[in-house]
């Protein structure tokens, strides 16, 4: 692969109670464990961060294989839900929802357009075959 674009960023601290930020400035945030696992939280998490780089990059996959066809995007809206637990071997697995909003279309054609999207877009390609991405309409 020839890299478009290469994002940077580094954690200090204490990895999941601790502080991120990206090379160029634009993303600084503390990370607290949220609540429901025992942590502090009152911060943002990486499965937070994970869930919006998702929604955001499913999005405008959807919107571009929208585009090629004609098809009406408009209030759209893709929501991510990602999950972390216990993957039963002592470690940890994510799985994600994807929520997909597409009001101007009907249910056959929000959902084909959804699975084009779910092919083109980099995030699904990187979790294919790794954890689990259920996709549905709203």
């Amino acid at each position: 692969m020839k890299p478009a674009y290469t994002a940077s960023a580094a954690s200090t601290g204490d990895g999941r109670n601790g502080h991120v930020q990206s090379t160029d400035g634009l993303l600084d945030l503390d990370v607290r464990v949220p609540s429901e696992m025992g942590g502090p939280g009152g911060a943002t998490n990486p499965e937070q961060l994970f869930a919006a780089g998702y929604a955001a990059c499913f999005h405008s996959a959807l919107k571009a294989v929208a585009r090629k066809s004609g098809a009406d995007t408009t209030d759209s809206e893709v929501v991510a839900d990602v999950s972390v637990g216990d993957n039963g071997e002592g470690g940890f697995e994510l799985a994600v929802q994807l929520e997909v909003t597409l009001p101007g279309l009907g249910a056959d054609d929000a959902r084909a357009l959804a699975e084009q999207a779910h092919q083109v877009c980099p995030y699904s390609n990187a979790t294919r075959g790794n954890i689990e991405v259920t996709l549905t309409l709203a």
